[in-house]
């Protein structure tokens, strides 16, 4: 499980952040990264490396936006 909070500053963290931290996650384990946001969109390195890979596949694999959607509510129920 993970959760993201997206802040404007860091003037924002306060101890109801704490608080939401703790009743989500209680006695486990947990680990927290704190990072200088970069921009609005801002993507992994898993991210990257899959749309890498998406852009070199060739064009006899590609599907529309489209089929793509559909294919995705059919499978997850979206």
């Amino acid at each position: 499980m993970y959760a993201t909070y997206h802040l404007s500053s860091a003037e924002e963290v306060n101890t109801e952040i704490l608080e939401a931290i703790k009743a989500s996650f209680k006695s486990k384990p947990i680990t927290i990264i704190v990072e200088e946001a970069e921009g609005e969109y801002l993507l992994s390195t898993a991210m990257k490396a899959e749309l890498d890979s998406q852009l070199s596949e060739t064009d006899e694999n590609y599907i529309s936006a489209a089929t793509s959607i559909h294919l995705l509510k059919q499978k997850y129920g979206l």
